[in-house]
């Protein structure tokens, strides 16, 4: 009779083990400003279940979970290391090591790690400000509050708004504390309405009023170069995002919508290397283009694309009506909580921008449905070869968690999932692996993205990548072509 392990013992185990490592987390972070993770799941500010769940995602990977016996002397080494700020994936680290002649554990890590040992663990803090206070301002300040407390990198020190009201902040920092889609602000906000100053997590913002971007003086707040982030949609070319550089203290724009002209739309991962540092304006483009970009790339790169139409069915945005009323859209003036939309998107041909072998090779549309978040795009695409839907997937699902587009993609294979459970996700696009189409060279992918979430941290890729506080991974992730 085969002796069976008590699943109560095993849990107890895992929990011990997890309880164990929760002060080496903290600590690691709190003096060498080093951010641990498994396969991708930060192991930052977690309880000892959040550890447990992390090493069983990684089922996902080797097909079997994560034994935390096989990270835990990981961590008790990587203690006792001189690092520098970094960001430590200690499931790949697991999985190479145990694959790896090397007996020694500490020489393994010392050669792993070799470009990080010795390093500075301080980051010099670039200002940021948000210029608007609207649904992607506000999440971005969620963001990079959660940002600067793990590296340090970002400092966002002030929003910038139209008052409206004597109350004016007060109801700013209730909708900071509250959000209907994504649920409390995690931490404290405290509001000083005599200084205009908005206290989150021990970070002040500082509230500015103005109609005229060019009038604003950020050096009378102690704000120098800053890069400020425009979230109103107002302004998408040049020539009017270029007033925000008139203000002092302002030293670089980036705009969350789809650039206009010649301004490079950026989709961090894919493109992001066109960033030089003389640029001054730049576009973090949409987020369907962010949701669909990365997942063509690879797909371009791997099997070829003639052609393709990308159908999104996107989630209402505030722009619609409740009711229907005068829209200069078409058909966008009718009730968004009782219709399906049919309207035109930009996106498909925005992928030029970011990827311009796709030129001419796509056409798209949209869907707007009665849901206030998450959206999908069907991806109906010709290749140049012949593909294997199983081929095809395992290879989606390798990249999501091997490649340096890890970040951008994701890969999913449940019968239940629905929109909602896809709400919250970081990644800027998840491939649905069971709804996959293919037949001969003909590819159909159905890809989510939580459009305000998602792209929201998209964005934040690209304001830290300006700034140059992006933080090294460890071990170094592969490029897709490189991906089995």
């Amino acid at each position: 009779m085969t002796e069976t392990t008590n699943p109560r013992d095993e849990w107890n185990h895992k929990l011990t083990l997890a309880q164990e490592m929760l002060p080496l987390i903290s600590r690691l972070h709190r003096e060498h400003n080093a951010a641990t993770s498994v396969y991708g799941r930060l192991l930052v500010g977690v309880t000892d279940i959040d550890i447990i769940k992390a090493h069983r995602y990684a089922r996902r990977i080797d097909e079997k979970e994560l034994a935390l016996d096989e990270t835990l002397p990981i961590l008790k080494e990587l203690v006792e290391m001189d690092l520098g700020t970094a960001s430590i994936d200690l499931g790949r680290l697991a999985k190479e090591y145990k694959h790896s002649d090397e007996q020694d554990l500490r020489a393994f890590l010392d050669r792993e790690l070799a470009d990080v040992i010795g390093a500075s663990s301080e980051l010099e803090a670039r200002d940021v400000v948000l210029y608007g206070f609207g649904r992607i301002g506000r999440l971005l300040a969620r963001i990079l509050i959660a940002r600067e407390a793990m590296y340090g990198g970002v400092r966002l020190r002030a929003v910038v708004v139209r008052k409206k009201g004597d109350v004016d902040i007060i109801k700013r920092a209730s909708l900071l504390r509250r959000d209907s889609i994504h649920g409390p602000f995690d931490g404290t906000i405290v509001v000083d309405e005599d200084r205009d100053v908005i206290t989150a997590n021990g970070t002040e913002i500082q509230v500015i009023y103005s109609n005229d971007p060019t009038t604003v003086d950020y050096t009378s707040y102690g704000i120098k170069d800053a890069l400020v982030v425009d979230n109103t949609g107002r302004w998408r070319d040049d020539e009017g995002l270029s007033q925000h550089l008139q203000a002092k203290g302002a030293a670089k724009v980036l705009l969350t919508a789809p650039g206009k002209g010649e301004m490079k739309n950026i989709v961090f991962g894919v493109n992001s290397d066109d960033i030089t540092p003389q640029d001054t304006i730049v576009s973090a483009a949409s987020c369907t283009t962010n949701g669909i970009t990365p997942v063509l790339k690879v797909i371009q790169d791997d099997y070829g694309i003639d052609h393709g139409h990308v159908e999104t069915v996107h989630a209402y945005t505030n722009d619609q009506n409740l009711v229907d009323n005068f829209h200069k859209g078409a058909r966008r003036g009718r009730a968004a909580g009782m219709n399906m939309v049919l309207t035109e998107t930009g996106a498909a041909k925005a992928v030029s921008k970011a990827l311009p072998e796709f030129a001419g090779k796509l056409t798209g549309n949209a869907i707007r449905v009665p849901t206030p978040d998450v959206s999908m795009a069907v991806l109906n695409l010709d290749l140049e070869q012949e593909v294997d839907k199983d081929e095809v997937n395992t290879f989606l699902r390798r990249v999501s968690t091997h490649s340096n587009l890890r970040q951008q993609i994701d890969y999913i294979n449940s019968p239940e999932v629905v929109s909602t459970d896809l709400l919250g996700t970081t990644h800027a696009s998840v491939v649905d692996g069971l709804a996959t189409i293919a037949s001969g060279n003909h590819l159909v992918l159905y890809v989510w993205y939580d459009n305000e979430y998602g792209y929201s941290h998209q964005v934040v890729r690209v304001v830290e990548d300006i700034a140059g506080v992006r933080p090294r991974v460890f071990p170094e992730r592969k490029d897709p072509a490189e991906i089995q």
